[in-house]
C-alpha cells in the first residue's frame, strides 16, 4: 500500500482510508439522497408558500343580503395575517386585513397589477375596491430582532 501512495498528498491518503472505512463500515442509506433533496423542496416550499387555512365562508350573507365574504388566515410560522373579503355593490371586493408584525409596506397582485395600503393601529389595513380574481398579499415585515422579510401568501381567489 505504501507503494501504491507514493507522491500522493499525506492528508489525501488518510482521508481516503477513511472514506473506505465508513462506507464499509456505515455506508451511506440508499435513499439518503432522494430524502435529503424532499426534506430541502419541502422546506422551500414553507418558505416561498404559507400556509392557507379558510376558517369561515359566511353563510349569513344568504339570510343578509346577496353579498359573499370570505375569512381567510395565513401564517408562515412567524408572521400571521388574516384576511376578511366581502363583495361590494359594483362588483368588486373589499380586503380587510390584520397583520400581527410590524407591516412596512403592504400590496395585494393580480396579474401585472398591484395595490398597496398602509396599516394602521393593530395592524389593519385596508383594500377598498380590488377586481374579482386570483390575488397574492405581499407584506414586508419587521421581526422582534429588527431583521426585515417579506411574508407572501400563495394565489387566493378574491
Amino acid at each position: 500500500m505504501i507503494r501504491e501512495n507514493e507522491g500522493r498528498d499525506p492528508d489525501a491518503v488518510l482521508f481516503a482510508r477513511l472514506r473506505g472505512l465508513w462506507q464499509e463500515k456505515d455506508p451511506m442509506p440508499a435513499d439518503l439522497v432522494d430524502r435529503m433533496v424532499a426534506a430541502v423542496a419541502v422546506a422551500d416550499l414553507s418558505r416561498e408558500y404559507t400556509l392557507l387555512t379558510l376558517v369561515e365562508a359566511s353563510t349569513l350573507a344568504v339570510v343578509r343580503g346577496e353579498t359573499d365574504t370570505a375569512t381567510l388566515q395565513f401564517s408562515d410560522g412567524e408572521t400571521s395575517v388574516l384576511l376578511h373579503i366581502t363583495a361590494t355593490e359594483d362588483g368588486s371586493r373589499r380586503v380587510d386585513g390584520w397583520v400581527d408584525a410590524e407591516a412596512l409596506a403592504i400590496r395585494i397582485g393580480q396579474e401585472g397589477r398591484e395595490w398597496a395600503a398602509e396599516a394602521g393601529e393593530h395592524g389593519r389595513f385596508e383594500f377598498a375596491s380590488i377586481p374579482p380574481g386570483m390575488s397574492r398579499l405581499r407584506i414586508v415585515v419587521r421581526t422582534g430582532d429588527g431583521e426585515q422579510h417579506e411574508f407572501q401568501t400563495p394565489q387566493f381567489e378574491v
